[in-house]
């Protein structure tokens, strides 16, 4: 349903959801100009609206600089997103054994639209900090997370998406060719992981194994990352897969 035709749908919420999600890594304080360029949204409106969401507690505001900035309220959302899916229950015991047998970082990915976002991350010690915060979202199609995810999708959904979905250039070799993304999504279909290297970061090999339910295909994947200066491909097809697919087995086994 289009939101314009919906008579649930309240755009002044809405425009202050826009403010909210104005802050990502890359703008983590904004001006009030700043907030205006970011959404879009007429300065007053704006003004009302991080004024009020400052008052509500879920924007800091500096006294000084006038600068807003997200607040502790946002952690007090995802603590109760996390006791609100169960999923996040399951997976965490098998992450760590995981993490404890291999001693590698090992991630819980979720599908959120066309992004994958991370929603547990045991990292070690080599774990960069970017890759080491839960909620971070990167395209699902530059991911092995993602395109694992949608290997399990029906045929046209996962054509779809991969015709139509963003892709990033994360590195100098990241795959930007979307029918050789196909391809790899295709390969992942018949062999039930998906293996990348240097997508999002140089020297990085990603694998990951999807988790799929009784109910459909999967929305989300285990995904480990490895050195690609201590690991080959071949190691880790023979060392590191079966253990991750024993993982996620046992998330909804």
């Amino acid at each position: 349903m289009e939101k314009k035709q919906d008579s649930l749908y309240v755009s002044t919420l809405a425009r202050g959801l826009q403010i909210l999600r104005a802050f990502d890594e890359s703008h983590i304080s904004l001006s009030l100009a700043e907030l205006v360029a970011r959404t879009g949204l007429e300065r007053s409106a704006v003004q009302r609206m991080a004024h009020t969401l400052h008052l509500e507690g879920m924007l800091d505001r500096d006294e000084k600089t006038r600068r807003f900035r997200p607040s502790h309220a946002w952690l007090e959302l995802a603590y109760a997103y996390y006791w609100s899916d169960p999923l996040i229950a399951r997976a965490l015991p098998k992450l760590i054994e995981f993490s404890r047998a291999m001693g590698e970082t090992v991630n819980l990915a979720q599908i959120s639209g066309d992004h994958i976002l991370y929603s547990l991350r045991l990292p070690n010690q080599r774990t960069h900090f970017e890759a080491s915060i839960v909620g971070r979202r990167v395209p699902a199609l530059n991911t092995a997370s993602g395109r694992v995810i949608m290997a399990t999708w029906p045929e046209h959904e996962m054509r779809e998406a991969c015709a139509t979905w963003p892709l990033r250039q994360g590195t100098p070799k990241t795959l930007l060719d979307r029918d050789k993304i196909l391809q790899g999504i295709e390969t992942a279909r018949e062999d039930g992981y998906c293996l990348t290297r240097d997508q999002m970061l140089l020297n990085e090999i990603s694998l990951a194994v999807p988790v799929i339910g009784k109910d459909g295909p999967a929305q989300a994947a285990v995904q480990v990352s490895l050195s690609g200066v201590s690991f080959d491909e071949e190691q880790v097809i023979r060392k590191v897969l079966p253990v991750l697919l024993d993982s996620a087995a046992g998330i909804l086994g």
